[in-house]
């Protein structure tokens, strides 16, 4: 995003898309590991209604927490990838 307040060009629109892809599908992904990793052992070893209950709530809360935790990491360091570590400032081998 190398132009402030003006247009971004087509390759900059195109790879924020892909960027956005990337994140809801990366995001889905470990929600759904934590998700069953979570609640897998209900079903394996067949435990009893309140327990069942309590690991389903949790796991769906952990799933959610972990969805939006790397949606945003991924969407925040996409955002910081273009900009310099030190305007105005060029490197010592330069």
């Amino acid at each position: 995003m190398t132009t402030y307040g003006g247009r971004r060009t087509q390759g900059e629109r195109d790879a924020m898309t892909v960027e956005i892809g990337y994140a809801l599908c990366s995001a889905a992904f470990a929600a759904a590991v934590l998700f069953g990793a979570v609640v897998g052992p209900v079903y394996v070893f067949g435990l009893p209604a309140g327990v069942r209950s309590t690991l389903v709530a949790t796991g769906t809360v952990l799933a959610v927490v972990v969805f939006v935790a790397r949606v945003v990491s991924v969407l925040v360091r996409f955002g910081r990838r273009d900009q310099p570590s030190q305007p105005g400032r060029t490197s010592p081998d330069s």
